[in-house]
C-alpha cells in the first residue's frame, strides 16, 4: 500500500510551499489508491504558534486536501486524530523517541554529548577561521562509561548525537533529482535528542515515518542535505528506508527564494483576498510540474489522474502572481452564478454592503446574481468584488460632473440627453419590461430615430449610473438598479451638470 504524508510544523500559517508539498503527496498517493496522512511536527517549542495546527488543517481542508489518516478537526473545530498509527502529533510521542534513542546508544550508534554552547560556538569559529568544514569534533564520543554515568547522575545538561560512520559514501536515488551521493566524512554527528528531552527533526521524522508505514517521502529540496543522516538512521535501526522525492524550490520573480520578507506566502492570505481554492490548487500544481500537454485548467480529480513525479522539474519554480490571477479569473468566469454569489457573500458582508446572508430571501439572492454578474469578468479575486460593486449598494454617488461629458460631446448636449433619457425610462409605455435586453433595444431604437450619437447618450448614462469612467455597460447596471433608482441617478447627474 502506497502511503505518503505531509508533516508540517505549527510555526505559523500554512506556507504556499507547504501547500504544494501536501498537494503532490496527496496526488501521488491518490493516483495509486494509497493513503495520505497528516502528521504535526511540533517538537520545536520555541517556534510553536498557538492556533497553528488548526490553521494548517483548515487551510488544507479549504484546498480540498483532507487526510485519510492523522490530524484533523471535528465539527466543533477541535483537534482530533484518526488512524491506527498514532498519535500523530510529535509532542505526544516523547516516550517513543526516548526508547529509540536508548536503542541507538546501546548499539553504539549514539552517544551523550555534554559540550556547552560556548564550546560549540568557539569550535565553529575556529573551523570557519581555518576554512574547515563545520561540524562537531566528537569531543564527547569516547567518554568512559563511568564518566558518562557520573555526569548524568549530576544532572549535567547534555544532548544525544548519532555516530555517523566517517568512511565511504551514502547514496540516494531521488525520484526527482536522480542519484545523489554524499561523503560520510562530511556528514555531521547530528543531535538527535535535545537537552529538554525533545527529539530533533532528524530522529523524529525517521522514527515516525517508519512506524507510520510511510512508503514515499515527498518534501522540499531544502531537506535534501539532511537525507543522508536519515538514511544512516534507517541503517542503524535496521529498517528499510522509504523512497524520497525532493521538490524544487519556489522562487520570487527575481529568482530569490520565496520568503515572508518579499510578500504574501501564507495560504490564509490568499484565501482572505478571495482566491478560489480550485484556482489555488491548479496554480500550485503547475509550480514545478506540467502534464506534458497544453491543457492548463484541471480539477483536483483530473490532477490525480494526470500527476506523475517523473514530470516534476529539477530546477526552481517561479511564483508568478499574475498567473495566479489568470487562473482565478478563469474559475470566476466559469463558475455557476449562484455558487459564485455564495462565495462572494462573505466579502460583501465584510464590506458592509449586505447584512447577514441567512436572512436574505430567494428573491434577493436572485437579484444578487445579477449584481455579481456585472463584475465577474472584470475582477481577479473576490475581495475586489466588494470595491467594484460598491456603486450598486450606496445611496448617493460622489463623482466629478466633468466625467459625464463624452469626449466628442458637449455639456449642453449631455444635459439634454440625460433629461430625455430620464423621461423615456420613466415611461412604462415606452419601456415596459425592465431587462437589459429590452432596455438596449428600446434605447437603441430611440437613438436611431433621433439621429443621436450613441456615445453622447450611453457614456453619460453609464457614468451617471456607476459614478465611474470605467464600469460595466449601462443596460446591465440599469437592470440591477431597477427603474426607480436608474431614473433617480440620471436626474442627479443632470443636476450635477
Amino acid at each position: 500500500m502506497i502511503k505518503t504524508r505531509f508533516a508540517p510544523s505549527p510555526t505559523g500559517f500554512l506556507h504556499v510551499g507547504g501547500l504544494r508539498t501536501a498537494l503532490y503527496a496527496y496526488l501521488f498517493a491518490k493516483k495509486q489508491g494509497g493513503v495520505f496522512a497528516l502528521r504535526i511536527e511540533d517538537t520545536d517549542k520555541e517556534r510553536f504558534v498557538e492556533g497553528g495546527i488548526e490553521n494548517i488543517v483548515r487551510s488544507l481542508a479549504w484546498a480540498g486536501l483532507r487526510p485519510d489518516e492523522g490530524v484533523d478537526l471535528d465539527k466543533m473545530g477541535k483537534i482530533t486524530q484518526k488512524g491506527d498509527c498514532g498519535p500523530y502529533i510529535q509532542s505526544t510521542r516523547l516516550d517513543i523517541y526516548k526508547k529509540h534513542v536508548d536503542e541507538l546508544i546501546k548499539k553504539g550508534h549514539g552517544y551523550y554529548c555534554f559540550c556547552s554552547k560556548e564550546r560549540l560556538d568557539e569550535l565553529r569559529k575556529m573551523q570557519e577561521l581555518n576554512k574547515m568544514p563545520t561540524g562537531y569534533d566528537r569531543h564527547c564520543c569516547n567518554l568512559s562509561k563511568e564518566e558518562i554515568e557520573k555526569r548524568l547522575k549530576a544532572n549535567e545538561p547534555h544532548v544525544v548525537r548519532m555516530k555517523i560512520p566517517k568512511e565511504g559514501i551514502t547514496k540516494l536515488n531521488d525520484l526527482i533529482k536522480g542519484e545523489v551521493e554524499f561523503k560520510n566524512e562530511l556528514i555531521d554527528d547530528q543531535v538527535i535528542l535535545k537537552a529538554d528531552g525533545y527529539p530533533t527533526y532528524h530522529l523524529a521524522v525517521v522514527v515516525d515515518d517508519h512506524l507510520m508505514k510511510i512508503t514515499h517521502v515527498i518534501r522540499g529540496e531544502e531537506w535534501l542535505s539532511s537525507t543522508p543522516k536519515h538514511i544512516q538512521l534507517y541503517k542503524m535501526f535496521g529498517w528499510k528506508a522509504p523512497e524520497f522525492a525532493h521538490l524544487p524550490l519556489l522562487l520570487n520573480p527575481d529568482k530569490s527564494k520565496l520568503s515572508k520578507r518579499q510578500g504574501d506566502v501564507a495560504v490564509e492570505n490568499y484565501k482572505a483576498k478571495g482566491y478560489l481554492p480550485e484556482a489555488m490548487i491548479n496554480f500550485v500544481a503547475f509550480l514545478g510540474w506540467n502534464p506534458g500537454t497544453d491543457k492548463e485548467l484541471f480539477t483536483l480529480d483530473e490532477l490525480v489522474k494526470e500527476f506523475n513525479l517523473s514530470r516534476v522539474n529539477k530546477s526552481g519554480a517561479v511564483f508568478n502572481l499574475q498567473k495566479l490571477d489568470w487562473y482565478n479569473e478563469q474559475y470566476i468566469r466559469q463558475m455557476n452564478l449562484s455558487e459564485l454569489v455564495e462565495r462572494c457573500v462573505p466579502f460583501l458582508i465584510e464590506a458592509r454592503l449586505i447584512k447577514d446572508y441567512r436572512k436574505i430571501t430567494d428573491e434577493y439572492k436572485k437579484w444578487l446574481e445579477g449584481v455579481v454578474a456585472l463584475e465577474r469578468g472584470r475582477v481577479a479575486n473576490l475581495s475586489q468584488i466588494s470595491e467594484a460593486l460598491k456603486f450598486v449598494f450606496i445611496d448617493k454617488l460622489n463623482y466629478d460632473a466633468g466625467i459625464l461629458v463624452w469626449k466628442k460631446s458637449t455639456k449642453k448636449e449631455t444635459e439634454k440627453n440625460l433629461k430625455l433619457l430620464s423621461e423615456i425610462l420613466l415611461s412604462t409605455k415606452i419601456v415596459q419590461i425592465w431587462t437589459k435586453e429590452n432596455l438596449e433595444a428600446k434605447i437603441g431604437e430611440w437613438i436611431k430615430e433621433e439621429e443621436l450619437s450613441a456615445g453622447s447618450v450611453l457614456w453619460p448614462m453609464r457614468v451617471a449610473l456607476s459614478g465611474q469612467e470605467n464600469s460595466p455597460g449601462p443596460f446591465e447596471i440599469a437592470e440591477v438598479l431597477g427603474r426607480e433608482k436608474t431614473v433617480e441617478r440620471l436626474t442627479e447627474a443632470f443636476k450635477k451638470l
